[in-house]
């Protein structure tokens, strides 16, 4: 019997690891030069955050859901990347994630292109962030579309949004951060945006950023290291990610089930998966799938539990 046609995702690309010379210090280190390291950083995860392999997809899921978790803990919330996680793919269709789940829905969102056209952010984001449509959000979503476009640098615009958006709707850091990312990826023309800030800025920072509106301040320096910051562990993640999916094709040859090159192009671009029957493969088979993938070092097992398990890079 001649052998089925594997249809396997493109090998993803690789770029330079992160240089060790824009790697800001810790958090608490004053900086001057800021905007260097923020423009350098920037730089760096540019050619990542431009490129369409399905794995840039799977990269923004894995950022959303670390923004998500440090969001969570802001709301007094005890839900980690697990637990949101679980929540998330566990859920059925039409399921209501619950508080912490549609944090994680919020910043998956902001993650894919249909973040980026500015005349959805207002119901977009009233919905998502249960806000009040009000005059104040009507300003600060215009002032946030005025800004992705302009003279001054993509931080600096990312950064004016945050302190607009904190002054006139401080109830709601969630609705800063988002819009700062979605500014940040018009500015420098990203497919769509990457969730950085809201994993990197110090609440402390953030709160101050107010000021930033009546003139000099120190938020603007606050945020270019928390972009550095960010971008600099974003890099880190894709470069892991990479291996991981270089590995998984690697083994992909010796893969005999139904539903295999599905099962991979899904791992490849997407966050966790369960093994649930697929379209050809029954359930055992699925199972018995990703056990195969574990043993062979190419996906892991995400929840650390016997049942109701996810797989993922």
């Amino acid at each position: 019997m001649p052998r089925r046609a594997r249809i396997m995702p493109e090998p993803a690309p690789t770029f330079p690891p992160f240089p060790g010379w824009a790697r800001p210090g810790s958090a608490g280190e004053p900086m001057d030069d800021s905007g260097f390291f923020a423009g350098a950083a920037l730089a760096a995860i540019h050619p990542i955050a431009r490129n369409e392999h399905p794995l840039g997809q799977l990269w923004r899921q894995r950022l959303a859901l670390a923004s998500a978790a440090v969001l969570v803990g802001h709301a007094g919330r005890t839900e980690d990347e697990a637990a949101l996680r679980d929540a998330w793919y566990l859920r059925r269709d039409g399921d209501d994630p619950g508080p912490a789940g549609r944090i994680l829905r919020t910043w998956r969102a902001l993650s894919e292109r249909a973040a980026m056209p500015p005349e959805h952010w207002m119901l977009k984001l009233s919905a998502a962030l249960e806000l009040r449509l009000d005059d104040a959000l009507d300003d600060v979503v215009a002032f946030a579309t005025t800004r992705t476009t302009g003279e001054n640098g993509a931080v600096a615009a990312a950064a004016a949004v945050v302190a607009a958006s904190m002054r006139f709707r401080p109830d709601s850091e969630p609705l800063a951060l988002w819009l700062a990312d979605a500014v940040l990826a018009h500015r420098l023309k990203w497919p769509a945006p990457v969730p950085l800030l809201a994993g990197a800025i110090r609440r402390a920072d953030l709160r101050a950023a107010p000021a930033h509106v009546d003139g000099e301040s120190p938020w603007l320096a606050a945020c270019n290291l928390a972009y550095a910051r960010a971008a600099a562990a974003a890099s880190d993640r894709y470069a892991d990610l990479a291996r991981r999916a270089y590995r998984l094709l690697a083994v992909a040859p010796k893969l005999r089930a139904k539903d295999a090159d599905l099962m991979i192009a899904i791992l490849i671009g997407e966050d966790a998966q369960a093994a649930t029957t697929g379209k050809t493969a029954s359930d055992r088979s699925s199972r018995r799938l990703f056990e195969r993938l574990v043993a062979l070092g190419a996906v892991r097992e995400l929840t650390g539990r016997s049942s109701f398990r996810l797989y993922g890079l």
